[in-house]
């Protein structure tokens, strides 16, 4: 028995219509795995280290500062340091772990992605700070680029990444709180000069008269040299101060993420 001619030409097109969808299952599927398993897991915290840029105790000390800044504001500021771009772009990546993970609060948006890609052989190191939909206003695109360019970028290029975030993070808190606006941030931009260490220089000053006096009197009393007095005292004063060796991070009561969206707001960098 033959077919009609038309009835050949509908199973040719079904087969190769099956074939077609055959072969794109077979390579976007693993593309689609290779991109997941791209992305750290998702951690119990607010900081994911899986470029190994911090030591515990940093990573300690910066969940620790962000769970609290979560509890108290509702706000969340997650850190995620990768050591490949997902999305093969700073931005889409930061976006795509905030939506897959929902950072922030669904109803407010409030949630904030600082992304650290470092910088190895054959690549630019690359940071971008995404920002959910209800922070754009607080923490413009504008800002979030001179956060970075100014309080990241710099300790970044010395390898200092700790101090990079600390003070990226703390900026960020600060302005999602409302303590300052994004303007006057921008005016600081970094140069407040000789006159901004007045303060710390005269509290200084003032400290070590105070420790100056001190040792005099105990070198006398004690029949000691200056130094050997400044010694002893320096030793009396560790003896009593106490460890941080015992610090203990885990998740301080971190109660999860909440579902915030984000919109493409944010800005990055790269050295």
């Amino acid at each position: 028995m033959r077919f009609p001619l038309e009835s050949r030409k509908r199973g040719i097109k079904a087969w190769f219509g099956l074939s077609l969808i055959a072969i794109c299952i077979g390579v976007l599927a693993p593309a689609q795995l290779s991109a997941d398993n791209c992305y750290p897991k998702k951690p119990q915290g607010l900081v994911a280290d899986q470029a190994g840029l911090l030591t515990d105790r940093e990573e300690a000390l910066l969940n620790q500062k962000l769970v609290q800044f979560n509890q108290k504001t509702s706000n969340q500021i997650l850190i995620v340091t990768i050591l490949e771009l997902c999305e093969g772009d700073a931005a889409m990546t930061a976006y795509a772990i905030g939506e897959k993970w929902g950072v922030g609060q669904g109803k407010l948006d409030n949630g904030i992605v600082v992304l650290v890609k470092p910088k190895t052989s054959d690549s630019r190191g690359q940071a971008f700070i995404a920002t959910g939909y209800g922070l754009e206003g607080a923490i413009p695109d504008a800002t979030a680029k001179v956060i970075v360019e100014n309080e990241m970028i710099p300790r970044f290029r010395g390898e200092n990444f700790y101090a990079g975030l600390d003070q990226a993070t703390t900026v960020l808190m600060e302005l999602a709180a409302g303590e300052y606006s994004h303007k006057d941030y921008q005016k600081k931009d970094g140069k407040g000069g000789f006159l901004s260490l007045l303060p710390i220089l005269f509290f200084i000053f003032i400290w070590f008269m105070i420790r100056y006096s001190r040792t005099r009197s105990y070198a006398r009393n004690n029949h000691l040299g200056f130094w050997a007095a400044w010694a002893l005292l320096n030793s009396a004063s560790r003896s009593h101060r106490g460890s941080f060796g015992n610090f203990s991070s885990g998740s301080g009561g971190f109660g999860g993420f909440g579902g915030g969206s984000f919109g493409g707001g944010g800005a990055g960098g790269s050295w």
